[in-house]
């Protein structure tokens, strides 16, 4: 099992409307491709309160790769991104890192 952090930077004020968007849309059109997300996070005391973490569990690198590139050009999540972007955009930028576990780690 690998992890994936995500990191959103948002647009100053827009955090609303991201949390918005996954709670009500994005996660409903994982479910269908089986993406499996394994927590999400917001900053309450550190660098930006702009930002949303959240980890995504895969079984490998080649099923991230073919489950992400499917949601990627999912029609439904294609017209309900842009839907949700009508006002401006939402995220400023996105960085994300494939985290393995250490032999230490009590999360495999």
């Amino acid at each position: 099992m690998i992890h994936e952090l995500r990191i959103y930077r948002c647009i100053p004020g827009r955090l609303p409307a991201l949390l918005k968007r996954f709670e009500t849309t994005t996660l409903k059109i994982w479910q269908r491709h089986g993406i499996r997300q394994a927590g999400f996070w917001t900053v309450a005391i550190g660098e930006s309160n702009q930002d949303l973490y959240y980890l995504l569990a895969w079984e490998s690198l080649a099923e991230r790769e073919r489950i992400w590139a499917a949601f990627g050009s999912d029609p439904e999540w294609l017209a309900k991104r842009a839907e949700s972007e009508k006002d401006g955009p939402i995220v400023a930028s996105i960085t994300n890192a494939i985290l393995q576990p250490t032999a230490f780690s009590s999360v495999k």
